[in-house]
């Protein structure tokens, strides 16, 4: 039985960059074994989203249109309007959050999904990113297994020292400075 004391994230893994010019793009992979059906589930209805991902949803993902994302953990929500632009279940969705868009891919694999997450995030933030969606990819696995961990993210993950050691992998990984993060005065 996991429990969230006991959580601890594995190595750095399944994450890579794409660079076209200045734009920056985190794609991650993660194969789950649950179908296709049951993981878009947890993509995009808000239930789901609540217990794993690092924002809340006005309605479900699950069709084209707008939708209000709320950011999770931080000391007042900030609430972005977004344009869900693609929404085939079970296979791809599309949205923008905060001026970042991200495109989810969904690939049957024997009994499971290859879950595929592209991000177009800041370079300066990139290997924070991974290693953010790396524990809630992590929490979305045991919600999908039925031993939820309950979120973490927001300011709550930087608290976690799995955390930190991830930012650290994947900077190292991707070939990037470890953002000061929180700022620390360098030696």
């Amino acid at each position: 039985m996991s429990s969230r004391e006991q959580y601890e994230p594995g190595a750095a893994s399944g994450a890579e960059v794409r660079k076209e010019g200045e734009k920056w793009t985190l794609v991650l992979v993660r194969d789950l074994s649950h179908p296709p059906a049951k993981v878009w589930k947890a993509l995009t209805d808000p239930e789901h989203l609540r217990e794993w991902a690092p924002f809340d949803s006005d309605r479900s993902l699950g069709a084209v249109g707008t939708a209000k994302l709320s950011t999770v953990g931080t000391p007042t929500p900030q609430v972005s309007e977004t344009q869900v632009k693609r929404a085939d279940a079970p296979k791809v969705l599309e949205f923008n959050w905060g001026g970042q868009d991200l495109r989810w891919e969904l690939e049957p694999r024997g009994g499971g999904t290859r879950l595929t997450l592209w991000h177009n995030i800041d370079r300066n933030f990139i290997s924070m990113g991974a290693a953010g969606w790396h524990i809630c990819f992590d929490v979305l696995e045991r919600l999908l297994a039925s031993q939820p961990i309950g979120r973490i993210v927001g300011p709550e993950v930087m608290k976690f020292g799995g955390w930190q050691r991830l930012n650290a992998e994947y900077a190292k990984q991707f070939g990037v400075e470890t953002p000061g993060w929180p700022s620390r005065p360098r030696t």
